[in-house]
């Protein structure tokens, strides 16, 4: 999930929103690419300079920079999703492309961090078994394959930024922000974040470098969905507090269920 800023539209030339939609495009097209590079950035497969890979620096240094690289990324990632920066931003920038222009600069801070990024190929665990190994395997891309299918259940391309400049040129049906909770958030109120801490932690092969990654993006995915939840209670009100009793943030509530069969 995430929130929306509802903004005063401006007239515009269809040159303009042309634009608005190809820049958007790029941006998409942008983080694609950034994305399946994290996938194969962590999965240590395909790409030049995975997260294991690579000279670096002494590990007390390697660790310095990485901590900084995730913190800066966390910063940038929180400060630009809140509200109060959107309005301002909408200042300067098109309303039509605030979301675009947050997923470009996301996008383009994630892949300086994986450029960035200092190895620490000390070994935390390694896996022998191979039966064992490939189940890890097969869960670490499903977990991308969640992150995925969860973006897909709510609105994809409005994630993204694409929608917004794509509706500009047509006459879309009326927006309906009525709360809802397709099939995955019945179970979890964030399983495209579920899913993202699934793929950075299951591995067959845990180094300190990449625990590192986990552990500190594991506390940003935390930090982030508290202030996201806010958000969303402002938004939906008691809706939200309501689906907040009954389903857990990231694991399923299996308590209320079993409560609730009584």
């Amino acid at each position: 999930m995430h929130t929306k800023i509802e903004l005063k539209p401006r007239s515009t030339s269809r040159t303009e929103k042309l634009a608005a939609l190809l820049y958007s495009l790029f941006s998409y097209l942008f983080f694609l690419l950034t994305f399946v590079y994290l996938m194969g950035f962590l999965g240590n497969v395909v790409v030049p300079k995975s997260i294991d890979s690579g000279p670096g620096l002494a590990w007390p240094w390697a660790l310095v920079v990485d901590v900084l690289l995730i913190t800066v990324f966390a910063l940038q990632h929180s400060i630009m999703a809140r509200k109060s920066f959107k309005r301002r931003w909408c200042r300067v920038i098109p309303p039509v492309i605030e979301r675009a222009t947050y997923v470009l600069v996301s996008s383009g801070v994630l892949a300086l961090m994986c450029w960035l990024w200092q190895p620490i190929d000390i070994s935390v665990w390694s896996v022998q078994s191979p039966v064992l190994a490939g189940v890890l395997v097969t869960l670490f891309w499903l977990g991308w394959g969640l992150v995925l299918l969860a973006s897909f259940m709510i609105s994809h391309f409005e994630l993204f930024g694409v929608k917004q400049p794509f509706d500009t040129l047509h006459q879309p049906k009326p927006v309906n922000n009525a709360f809802r909770t397709p099939a995955l958030y019945k179970l979890v109120r964030h399983p495209l974040y579920l899913g993202f801490l699934i793929a950075f932690w299951v591995t067959p092969e845990m180094s300190v470098g990449h625990l590192v990654f986990a552990l500190t993006s594991t506390v940003y995915i935390l930090i982030g969905t508290q202030l996201e939840e806010k958000d969303l209670v402002e938004l939906f009100g008691d809706k939200y507090r309501d689906y907040q009793k009954s389903v857990g943030m990231l694991l399923p509530n299996l308590r209320r269920k079993s409560g609730s069969g009584r």
